[in-house]
């Protein structure tokens, strides 16, 4: 059974097709009156938080606080630099069989998971050893 959506939603979930990476709330508040599609942010908000709840979109947390959202796709993984911010998608899942695992012995509806691991970059390395050698 489909839940009944509301337009804001809905405009949120159409943009959200049409963009492939995570983007904040206050984003998409811009990109929508740019489309002339305005919503006020709070709804935006209210929306995010709905659609997330029904498992269609999910939330990304950065380092620095910022929430970005993207559709549910697949499991997203990256190595996140603690000092310029870069992002590193990682393609393998080493949680997959735990998640199926989970969902069974908890009968526990997995919509999405993320794994994030926070360090340095290579350059950040480089230029903190350069730091440091001076």
């Amino acid at each position: 059974m489909r839940a009944i959506r509301t337009r804001s939603q809905e405009r949120i979930l159409n943009l959200l097709k049409t963009i492939k990476q995570g983007i904040s709330a206050q984003d998409i508040y811009v990109e929508l009156r740019n489309r002339n599609q305005g919503i006020g942010l709070a709804t935006v908000y209210r929306s995010l938080e709905s659609l997330k709840l029904e498992g269609l979109v999910q939330v990304r947390t950065l380092a620095n606080g910022e929430a970005l959202y993207s559709l549910v796709q697949q499991d997203k993984h990256h190595l996140t630099c603690l000092q310029c911010g870069v992002s590193i998608p990682i393609n393998q899942c080493p949680v997959h069989d735990l998640e199926e695992q989970l969902q069974h012995t908890h009968k526990f509806k997995v919509f999405y998971h993320t794994l994030e691991f926070f360090g340095l970059c290579n350059q950040c390395q480089v230029n903190q050893a350069a730091e440091v050698s001076h």
